[in-house]
């Protein structure tokens, strides 16, 4: 999950180091309506979020999260954390375009106590149970809706899909002093927020957070000012669910430029994190070398968010590092290889999203690929080592998991979905060498960009791109219980 299997290239030859707490039982929450329905709300003009539109796909892997009945376009979240007595309040305001005509309205959330709910200035029904928020009122296909929900409660965690080694429990986690941190994929945005929690409805965010004074509030997306002690962010680019982050703590800032002037800011806890200081500042060499890979970054800022967890996320435009690391300059080192691996996420798997969960090796394959090629390019090692450590780690991955393109959903991010395509993708390199497979890597991330893509769209991609028939390589190589031999490509 970036929560992402680590993986360090050393000296040759290669090799690789594979890479919640249970809820409560669910309670149930409901707000009915207690004041007279509100006349019918003045039209709302949504053309402004036109750019949040998906055409959501209910997911295969994980078909209890999400639905394809409703597309979210825009979610406005005001948050107020009091870390005294661990209490999240929020105001969700969703503008919502139903993709079916429906009696109700179905979200992810966990159950906080809910306040009140009301459906385009009306007070109607909201329900919360099995972490589900039910709005008992109908809606029209194609005819948006502006969905408000107000709610309170302690944060509370979902049990993540996978016997990682680095697992953790998924969702909003408050820390032993009162801060906030979350890392959400396959989901866990439900935990602080109602959510289309699966990676087919992307939309766009305003998030405004509230925290006592001494705090700082942190979120993905572009920083878009303070007031007092409300931190602001804003994503004019569709963000899935599981992309978005929130952290609260008594941080320290560090602002630098990225190539072409891109603004970045480093969050991190002064004493803590120092030894992590010189990773988080080679991020603008970070992404220089993935711009020269890959083309301009996708997104107007960028930075990092250093919490308490033993894993990384590409949380879209502010990644969230795990500072729980051995305190050795070579775990440092493999520290600073993940980030860019979460960098290089903000092209493969932020910009160009999956459709579904089954395509979890779309992000993974080439976030790992850009990684061990930096560390192949960095270190001089050679073509034969890598050639050698990508075969052998995807017979073990296969042999121990099974093939990338046929997800387990209980074995979640586990090593396949990283290595077995990492290595699909080096035999495509080989054959098309490196002028033609990086023109396809930059046409794949800029001409796609901001959209949900699957293994078709991918293979049909690939094979227009290069004017040959990929079409067997890529299926053999995703479904192949072995390690795939030579396939001929037309």
């Amino acid at each position: 999950m970036r929560r992402h299997v680590p993986l360090i290239l050393l000296l040759a030859p290669l090799l690789v180091t594979a890479c919640t707490t249970d809820p409560a039982a669910p309670a149930t929450g409901s707000s009915t309506p207690t004041t007279t329905p509100s006349p019918t709300a003045p039209a709302v003009d949504y053309t402004a979020w036109q750019a949040g539109r998906s055409t959501p796909v209910a997911d295969r892997v994980y078909p209890a999260r999400g639905t394809d009945t409703l597309d979210v376009l825009h979610y406005d979240l005001a948050l107020d954390w009091a870390p005294t007595t661990r209490t999240l309040t929020g105001t969700a305001t969703l503008r919502i375009r139903p993709t079916k005509d429906a009696p109700s309205l179905v979200l992810d959330f966990m159950p906080y106590q809910v306040d009140g709910v009301t459906l385009d200035g009306t007070a109607v029904t909201g329900t919360v149970a099995k972490e589900k928020l039910t709005v008992t009122a109908p809606v029209v296909a194609d005819k948006p809706v502006t969905l408000v929900v107000r709610y309170h409660g302690k944060p509370k965690t979902t049990p993540m899909p996978s016997h990682r080694k680095d697992v953790e429990a998924l969702g909003l986690t408050v820390t032993k002093e009162g801060g906030l941190w979350t890392m959400q994929e396959p989901f866990g945005a439900f935990t602080w927020y109602p959510a289309n929690d699966q990676p087919s409805d992307e939309a766009l965010y305003d998030i405004r957070v509230t925290v006592p004074a001494g705090w700082t509030a942190i979120a993905s997306g572009t920083p878009a000012g303070q007031s007092g002690t409300t931190f602001t962010y804003r994503s004019a680019d569709p963000v899935a669910t599981y992309l978005t982050t929130l952290a609260v703590g008594k941080y320290q800032k560090l602002t630098a430029k990225g190539p072409r002037g891109i603004p970045l800011t480093y969050w991190y806890r002064k004493g803590t994190d120092d030894k992590l200081l010189p990773y988080l500042k080679k991020s603008p060499q970070y992404l220089a070398w993935l711009e020269k890979k890959f083309g301009p970054y996708p997104f107007p800022s960028g930075g990092v968010v250093v919490v308490d967890s033993a894993s990384g996320m590409e949380t879209q435009q502010m990644i969230t590092m795990g500072r729980k690391i051995e305190n050795t300059k070579a775990r440092r080192d493999r520290w600073g290889g993940d980030l860019l691996h979460e960098y290089a996420h903000q092209w493969f798997g932020d910009s160009v999203t999956p459709t579904t969960w089954t395509d979890l090796w779309l992000n993974e394959g080439w976030a790992q690929y850009a990684q061990d090629l930096y560390t192949k390019e960095t270190l001089h090692l050679s073509d034969a080592s890598l050639d050698r450590y990508l075969r052998d780690a995807d017979a073990a991955a296969r042999k121990k998991l099974g093939p990338p393109g046929k997800p387990n959903p209980k074995n979640f991010a586990e090593g396949n979905v990283y290595l077995c395509p990492e290595a699909m993708l080096h035999e495509i390199h080989r054959k098309l060498g490196d002028k033609a497979f990086f023109a396809l890597a930059r046409a794949w991330v800029q001409d796609q960009r901001n959209t949900q893509q699957d293994r078709a769209s991918f293979i049909a991609f690939v094979n227009k791109q290069t004017g040959r028939d990929f079409t067997k390589l890529i299926n053999t190589w995703l479904d192949s219980k072995t390690t795939p031999k030579a396939v001929t490509v037309a």
